[in-house]
């Protein structure tokens, strides 16, 4: 085999090996649920790092803490997320993964709406709106009262980063 046909031989492998490998990361970090999700308004890649954060897309999943579905809300926050929006609030539902991811959403761009800074809204969505707030109150975890420098809780600093790492996977995927 000649030069020329071995780097192109190499360069096609790489080709497909690069394929293969997008292949097998998009089918590790899917994008279901489109329409909740695009009419949310949230940047997808934000609202699917979310999801995968939470609970890997497993509609089923229920926390320790109460948290339902593949947003993980809990039903009072989905209730109040209902009310606010004026849509009904149905908590048979709450395992359905289109209208969970839809309420998840409409709770995430809330916490978006409140917190100028979309880190403190993920943190927010984790540690919950109150928490968060008592936080920016502090001088220790921000400077500004907007932004938190520190995050107290480290299953919340583990969350925002896992978070941060998922979206950037799919912006780079999609």
């Amino acid at each position: 085999m000649s030069r020329n046909c071995k780097a192109i031989a190499a360069v096609c492998a790489a080709f497909l090996l690069a394929c293969m490998t997008a292949l097998i990361l998009r089918a590790s970090y899917p994008r279901p649920y489109r329409s909740a999700v695009e009419a949310s308004g949230v940047p997808p890649s934000l609202a699917y790092a979310v999801m995968k954060a939470e609970s890997n897309f497993r509609e089923d999943a229920v926390s320790r803490a109460g948290a339902v579905g593949v947003m993980q809300i809990k039903p009072s926050t989905a209730e109040y997320i209902c009310r606010k929006r004026g849509i009904p609030y149905c908590a048979e539902r709450l395992t359905d993964g289109e209208y969970n991811a839809a309420l998840g959403c409409m709770y995430l761009a809330y916490l978006l709406e409140r917190f100028s800074d979309e880190r403190t809204a993920v943190c927010a969505y984790n540690a919950g709106e109150g928490t968060v707030k008592s936080w920016l109150a502090r001088p220790a975890c921000s400077q500004d009262g907007r932004t938190l420098s520190d995050i107290p809780f480290p299953e919340t600093r583990a969350y925002e980063k896992k978070v941060e790492n998922f979206r950037k996977i799919y912006e780079i995927l999609y």
